[in-house]
């Protein structure tokens, strides 16, 4: 299965992409499904939303409530913040949906969804049922859909094909890290040309790159914006944002001759925790592999271009590039989705390819580059996800400065060996696969274990 770089990196708007992002673009399927099967004359008509796995358990603190209303308006996910805001207001006003072409449906925002917290659902935890009923309560049209990670939406027909092997018609097709050495070895090629050939199957050079920059742009003015902002997180925790003060000190500091190493670190960390803080008040981020990880990428190629010496931006684009192939094969043969597997298939991923991208920009083989990644990836195994209170705060905004640094550690000491290794990214991606199924459902998004529970006066 191809993974673009295009799929990973989608802009949208905070703090979920599992949760906001996936329930926003489902509700929208689900609208057009409703305006093929349903007659304008139909009528009577009301429509319930039931949530599952996660998206019960911590959907009022992640937002997805909002999500699927907006997506029922029409909206899509990097759409104006306040115009969603004004439609769902509306929709509370007048509990009534007006479909495109379509009948007129009754929903309740208050009413109309139904948070189903002891239905584990066997394709995936994170799965969202809509049904039209009519006068009589009998169902008119209905479609389940799971959200799996990183705004990825899947039906269960989508989920059932997913296992069946389709030829993909792309110059490079590794579906795994041995295979994407062995091509690199037999044509000659980096990670990054294979990358960016298989790319270019879907759009032209130009378009790849004129892309590249657009997800960069929107990545480092997430920084930016993080940076220049303080004051308190919405949703009842109190936490207050910190990347802007961190920043100032550094930037304070910054030229001195008692600066002291260890201060890569908290540049690193203030650039990841600006990203996070964004998305912790649903500012415009990009999934990275996620909205919980979007941080992590961001702040290691800021740090590259900012902090080391002879950086040159345009090795951005091949740096989003190499860390988009790694994303894809941690997608492919294992889940980005904490729901699934944990925080490891999230800041996890994130690090594993942050680690990929900075040995690339560090002048690193095939071999170091996936070496690099197996180190980072090999420090998140068992992480769980244990969103306190159900917000993507605490710890998710620490946890993406901790998954930056350990990416820039973790690329450094590939660039010190030759890319030989014992343990394989392969064999890495399937222990996290094989710890997300073993896992606890408590300590995978549902706020039911780990730090949700110990903190008690949240």
């Amino acid at each position: 299965m191809f993974v673009s770089v295009f799929d990973l990196f989608k802009i949208g708007v905070g703090p979920s992409s599992s949760h906001t992002m996936g329930p926003t673009l489902a509700a929208g399927r689900f609208v057009d499904m409703c305006c093929k099967e349903l007659g304008a004359d139909d009528a009577n008509l009301t429509l319930k939303v039931t949530l599952f796995g996660s998206l019960a358990h911590t959907g009022v603190g992640h937002g997805t409530l909002r999500a699927v209303m907006a997506g029922l308006l029409g909206f899509l996910p990097e759409q104006n913040i306040k115009d969603v805001s004004m439609a769902i207001e509306r929709l509370g006003s007048c509990g009534e949906l007006d479909l495109p072409n379509g009948p007129k449906v009754r929903f309740d925002p208050e009413a109309g969804f139904d948070l189903d917290k002891n239905t584990h659902m066997e394709l995936h935890p994170n799965a969202m049922r809509f049904e039209v009923l009519n006068g009589a309560g009998a169902c008119c049209c209905a479609q389940t859909y799971y959200s799996v990670g990183g705004g990825f939406i899947m039906d269960a027909r989508e989920m059932a094909a997913e296992g069946d092997a389709r030829p993909v018609d792309i110059p490079y097709p590794f579906h795994s890290a041995d295979e994407m050495l062995a091509m690199g070895k037999k044509s000659g090629l980096s990670l990054v040309e294979m990358k960016r050939a298989n790319e270019e199957m879907f759009h032209t050079a130009k378009e790849v790159r004129a892309r590249l920059d657009l997800v960069w742009g929107a990545m480092n003015g997430c920084i930016s914006r993080g940076l220049a902002t303080g004051g308190e997180l919405p949703g009842g925790l109190f936490v207050q944002r910190r990347a802007k003060a961190i920043f100032q000190a550094l930037s304070s500091d910054s030229g001195r001759n008692n600066v002291p190493l260890h201060s890569a670190i908290d540049w690193l960390s203030a650039y990841a925790m600006a990203v996070n803080e964004e998305n912790a008040t649903g500012g415009e981020v990009v999934t990275a592999p996620t909205n919980g990880a979007a941080g992590v990428l961001p702040a290691v190629i800021r740090y590259y271009l900012e902090h080391v010496p002879d950086a040159r931006a345009e090795m951005v684009p091949d740096m989003l590039l190499t860390a988009a192939a790694i994303g894809g094969l941690i997608k492919y043969n294992a889940s980005i989705s904490g729901a699934e597997v944990g925080c490891q298939g999230e800041v996890g991923s994130a690090s594993a390819m942050a680690a990929a991208a900075m040995c690339l920009a560090m002048g690193g083989s095939n071999a170091q580059i996936e070496n690099a990644a197996e180190i980072a990836l090999e420090h998140h195994l068992g992480m769980t996800c244990d969103p306190i209170k159900g917000l993507v705060q605490i710890p998710c905004i620490e946890r993406n400065g901790m998954g930056a640094v350990k990416a820039v550690a973790a690329a450094s000491l590939a660039m010190h060996g030759d890319g030989s290794h014992k343990v394989s990214l392969d064999a890495c991606i399937e222990t996290m696969r094989v710890t997300g199924r073993d896992m606890d459902s408590r300590y995978k998004e549902t706020s039911l274990g780990g730090l949700s529970v110990s903190v008690v006066e949240c």
